[in-house]
């Protein structure tokens, strides 16, 4: 199994399928907010912040898949950005479904001063909704249990193909009679 997550990082499609769900998921949730008018809360910002990571990895693996070294840069910043938007997304989750005055997210986006996305993107970054708000669910799951679902997805794949990488391939023996 893990020579085939092996195989698998070393081919340009697999990177593609990584960076382009990445963007699919980024492009709904740019849909969820200026199309059907959801307001993104500060947690739902940092979440895509951590798409985004994961869709950066997906393109810098993109670039040249069999350079080992850019294979394992490319899969810890998948694998870093997936864990911190699971971890996120679980506290997320339990400030929704267990609601109380002392447990509040901020309402402000609290980015470094070098990169404060929220001011230089606002369309995307400039949180204005409340965390513990449910605006929407899809078969009785909320969008915040789907995320969960989605960065323990991302996390579970990047993990086997990063320990993957320690495993040696085997060379095609040739056979000259079967």
């Amino acid at each position: 199994m893990l020579s085939f997550f092996k195989t698998l990082s070393t081919k340009r499609s697999a990177w593609f399928l990584l960076f382009s769900s990445a963007l699919l998921l980024e492009a709904i949730a740019l849909y969820f907010q200026h199309g059907m008018g959801l307001a993104p809360c500060v947690m739902c910002i940092y979440e895509r912040v951590a798409i985004l990571g994961i869709a950066f990895s997906g393109l810098l693996g993109l670039l040249y898949p069999s350079s080992m070294l850019l294979r394992l840069v490319a899969l810890l910043i998948g694998l870093s950005s997936a864990i911190k938007g699971l971890m996120i997304s679980i506290t997320h989750l339990d400030l929704q479904l267990y609601p109380a005055p002392w447990k509040q997210c901020s309402a402000v986006a609290e980015f470094p001063e070098t990169l404060p996305l929220d001011q230089w993107f606002p369309a995307l970054f400039l949180p204005s909704g409340s965390c513990s708000e449910v605006t929407w669910q899809f078969l009785g799951f909320s969008m915040v249990q789907w995320i969960v679902v989605i960065f323990a997805l991302y996390t579970l794949l990047l993990a086997l193909i990063f320990i993957s990488q320690v495993k040696r391939l085997k060379p095609k023996q040739r056979r000259l009679f079967h």
